[in-house]
């Protein structure tokens, strides 16, 4: 069972910056992905971005296109989120998640990726 864990969360002015980390228990596969979902209060939870493990493609939600950054070491099996420009509206919990076949179904969608982590609290005060 793969874990993932998560770290960097925390409270931040709107217009900071945060830099979440997430560390999977097992090697990553080249064809994996690793990516970030966001769930605010009382909404569903949504796609953030996602890294294409070997190639380094990335992709991005509209909403933080421009301001958040993704990448990754393969030496250290670790992705990282790079938050800019944070506004209030980035306030959630961020999991990351590894999909084991980036090409496997659309990957925006939650229900394509194999393994969660436990989530990490973000909060951006106006």
């Amino acid at each position: 069972q793969v874990q993932l864990v998560e770290s960097g969360g925390g409270l931040v002015q709107a217009g900071g910056s945060l830099r979440l980390s997430c560390e999977a228990s097992s090697r990553t596969a080249g064809s994996s992905a690793m990516g970030w979902f966001r769930q605010a209060p009382g909404k569903e939870r949504e796609f953030v971005t996602a890294i294409v493990w070997s190639a380094g493609t990335t992709y991005y939600a509209d909403s933080v296109r421009g301001r958040f950054t993704v990448s990754r070491d393969i030496a250290k099996n670790t992705v990282y989120l790079q938050m800019n420009s944070l506004k209030p509206e980035d306030t959630a919990v961020y999991y990351c998640a590894r999909k084991n076949n980036f090409a496997l179904g659309l990957i925006d969608r939650e229900a394509t990726w194999d393994y969660w982590g436990q989530g990490t609290q973000v909060t951006v005060s106006s």
